[in-house]
């Protein structure tokens, strides 16, 4: 007899090519064990490529999902992705979902702008709502208005950023220079950590921040204390950069291969 699995919810836009957005969410829940809901905020027309237009979901269907969601499944944790604008940010801060995972998606890896608003908008929202916080380093800089150029300077940011009410931050460290190896920095309740794995050499990297932030979220709602699910969500996102690093779909950055197994936790 199978057990039934916990339920989290992904909060974000849709990605018509199927490698980021609701799609990478929902595929991530899937191979880590969790049924996945979702509250749709907006529709791209995208593939590996780029981004060829955006439609923002109205605040009033988005809060529509969301409370269809909740008013009929126990979510044990949720996830945002690409919100769009500062209203839907409020939205969710006063919906409060448990265990937050907030990817602050605000401009594409082809440059597309994902978010209409005052950066600083996400840290006032949504940071005293996350549970965890997940920037990558040139989200990290858009939010902090600075340079940050090494290992030393993501543990600042990532310090300066759990001041911002957090219970922990990753600073992913994919946009680093170091050929070798690719290092993440949390800060989680006032300890910092280093995260290290072997870079994988691959052109597949459409979608890795929001896979990443979803596998966090599964692993919280599978009941996983907050640092062993981001050490967890780290390993699982390594295994599928090095799983399809040989794919070729599309032209450009394809995906990672979200239908690896998960770990047990």
């Amino acid at each position: 007899m199978n057990p039934q699995p916990p339920v989290a919810l992904t909060i974000a836009g849709s990605d018509s090519g199927g490698g980021a957005g609701i799609q990478a969410d929902v595929h991530t829940f899937a191979a880590l064990g969790v049924h996945g809901a979702s509250a749709l905020t907006a529709v791209t027309a995208q593939n590996t490529v780029g981004v060829r237009g955006v439609h923002q979901i109205p605040v009033s269907m988005v809060a529509q999902q969301l409370d269809a969601v909740f008013d009929d499944f126990d979510v044990a944790a949720a996830k945002t992705g690409m919100l769009g604008e500062t209203a839907v940010l409020d939205l969710v801060a006063a919906r409060r979902p448990p265990r937050l995972v907030v990817d602050p998606v605000m401009i594409s890896t082809s440059g597309a702008a994902l978010f209409r608003g005052a950066t600083s908008a996400y840290l006032h929202a949504l940071g005293p709502a996350a549970t965890v916080f997940t920037p990558n380093l040139p989200e990290a800089e858009t939010l902090l208005g600075q340079s940050i150029g090494d290992i030393a300077s993501m543990r600042d940011a990532a310090r300066e950023l759990a001041a911002r009410g957090p219970r922990a931050v990753v600073v992913t460290g994919g946009h680093a220079d170091d050929p070798d190896t690719s290092t993440d920095v949390v800060c989680c309740d006032g300890e910092v950590y280093e995260l290290a794995s072997p870079r994988v050499s691959t052109p597949n990297t459409h979608g890795t921040g929001c896979t990443f932030s979803a596998a966090i979220a599964a692993c919280l709602a599978r009941g996983m204390p907050v640092l062993p699910s981001i050490q967890q969500a780290k390993s699982y996102v390594t295994r599928a950069l090095a799983a399809a690093a040989t794919w070729r779909l599309g032209a450009g950055a394809g995906p990672p291969n979200h239908f690896i197994r998960g770990e047990n936790p």
